[in-house]
């Protein structure tokens, strides 16, 4: 029960991060029985958008090992402007191109991550990045879910199943962390930028006409320069955060990790 209950929790939150492309993909998705994320309670109370009052920055090095941070959950009470920023200031430009450099500069990135999803949830597991446009995320036991992307389409894995459901990966948030090079000033629909003596924030976002609106918001390191977390907001409003931590971009990645099977995928042996 435990372990089911896990699993439902960990697949409900990635699918709130999905959800803003599943319409638009529907007619193309090989998906099997996809789940609909249910509207989670609006009152959290005690998030906070910014990190400066108190919430510590996670530690991310590729040689020592840190403990899983606490993600910096948005305050659900915000209310982003998407007008107000017709034009930015210097500073506010400067900020949005050192983020770009640091993702446009990435080739590799190996780590851990902790999600909270839109429930409340809390999962952990591995994550796996060779730009561009591949990606694998582990969930660690009892979550049985396997998030991959191999360049062009991206699959949802459920192992205890033995099923999975196929997404175009252009239609999904993750491409931008993805992207070979991108500048975010030009590239996406930046509405956002702040910083302050923990974090670089960008919030883009995507506005769909069957869909609505939904925004990505990347929280960069001020110090460090390193991605430290990202927060999808789907259409409904709800947010899925997902913290990574023990990040190393000298790591060679086994290329067979972004392998999809869209022919035999089955329970393993034994």
């Amino acid at each position: 029960m435990a372990t089911s209950f896990a699993a439902r929790s960990a697949r409900l939150a990635v699918l709130a991060l999905l959800v803003a492309s599943m319409a638009a993909a529907a007619a193309t998705s090989s998906a099997q029985t996809v789940p609909i994320p249910k509207p989670a309670p609006k009152g959290r109370d005690g998030m906070q958008m910014s990190a400066s009052d108190g919430q510590k920055a996670p530690a991310t090095t590729g040689t020592t090992r840190t403990a899983p941070p606490n993600p910096v959950i948005p305050d659900p009470r915000r209310n982003v402007p998407t007008n107000i920023f017709q034009s930015f200031d210097a500073n506010q430009k400067a900020q949005a191109a050192r983020v770009s450099a640091y993702l446009s500069s990435l080739q590799t990135l190996v780590g851990n991550f902790v999600q909270v999803g839109p429930d409340g949830s809390k999962t952990k597991g591995d994550f796996y990045i060779q730009k561009p446009g591949k990606v694998r995320f582990e969930y660690d036991p009892p979550v049985p879910i396997d998030i991959i992307a191999d360049g062009s389409s991206l699959v949802v894995r459920d192992r205890k199943l033995a099923t999975q459901d196929v997404y175009p990966l252009s239609q999904t948030p993750l491409r931008f962390l993805l992207s070979d090079r991108i500048d975010l000033m030009k590239d996406t629909n930046v509405v956002h930028v702040t910083a302050d003596d923990l974090y670089i924030t960008v919030v883009i976002e995507e506005k769909q006409a069957l869909i609505g609106t939904s925004r990505l918001m990347l929280m960069v390191g001020a110090k460090d320069g390193q991605l430290k977390q990202w927060t999808v907001t789907d259409p409904q409003g709800y947010d899925t955060t997902v913290a990574v931590y023990n990040l190393d971009s000298t790591k060679k990645v086994d290329p067979s990790l972004f392998k999809i099977d869209f022919t035999n995928y089955g329970p393993p042996p034994g």
